[in-house]
């Protein structure tokens, strides 16, 4: 029975060791995940060794052995943890031209939490531009209707932009003050401010959540016609190519 009780021992020990060494080897190729299964497998077998063999010094260089396995082991599983945390804090959309589907519905709608009561836009084309001229405004309203519709329970939007050049401004100025009025119907204040030097273009929630669109809110196509599909459901409006980057401001400060 001794012989045997050894041999079981020598088995539990080689077995654990090739364990631990393929977690050493995973864990220098940066497969973390496979590697905390092994370190896991590995301390488990070697711990059945440590109360299988009476040898004590042989118990002291085993118990050392593990007591550093399960350091490593448990630095690796906070790395993982920490990669899932970033994932959820970080999401990047790739709009290709002419894509559709992509209303602001679709874009923002998982971060309209209720607790989102204040909103913040930059944008230096909420104007009126070229031929294009009515459609930034018209995006700019669409996207304040998603707000209205909730589920959050917006009280403020604040809108940085640009003055239009020329003689669009006046258009402009008298298309932003009528959403103003229109939002104050339904207990929604509107700031605007309007500034000669913003270039960059976000969308910051109070929730947390940092939107950054590369062609800001205009990234939707001129309808082709005004009977057209498309032309009020923006899922079926093609697009223009982009990317959406959408940040959370716990992983914004990690960077």
């Amino acid at each position: 029975m001794s012989r045997a009780g050894g041999d079981g021992t020598v088995a539990l020990e080689r077995a654990g060791a090739e364990t631990v060494k393929r977690a050493v080897e995973l864990d220098l190729a940066s497969r973390f995940q496979e590697s905390l299964v092994c370190y896991q497998e590995g301390i488990d077998l070697l711990l059945q060794v440590v109360k299988a063999t009476k040898d004590e010094a042989k118990k002291q260089r085993y118990r050392r052995r593990i007591s550093e396995y399960m350091t490593r082991a448990e630095d690796i599983k906070k790395h993982i943890e920490k990669e899932k945390q970033d994932d959820k804090n970080h999401k990047q959309i790739r709009i290709e031209d002419n894509a559709t589907g992509f209303s602001y519905e679709k874009v923002f709608q998982e971060y309209l939490t209720e607790i989102l009561s204040e909103v913040w836009v930059e944008d230096p084309y909420i104007r009126n531009v070229h031929q294009a001229s009515r459609y930034s405004l018209y995006n700019f309203l669409r996207f304040c209707e998603m707000l209205v519709k909730g589920p959050c329970k917006v009280k403020t939007i604040h809108l940085l932009t640009s003055y239009d050049k020329g003689s669009g401004r006046s258009q402009q100025i008298s298309g932003l003050e009528e959403i103003q009025q229109s939002l104050r119907n339904y207990g929604i204040t509107l700031n605007i401010t309007f500034s000669s030097s913003i270039h960059d273009r976000e969308i910051r929630f109070n929730n947390g959540w940092m939107i950054k669109i590369g062609r800001g809110l205009d990234y939707f196509k001129k309808p082709l016609g005004h009977f057209s599909i498309g032309y009020c459901d923006f899922d079926l409006r093609p697009c223009h190519e982009t990317t959406v980057d959408v940040f959370h401001t716990k992983h914004i400060k990690k960077m």
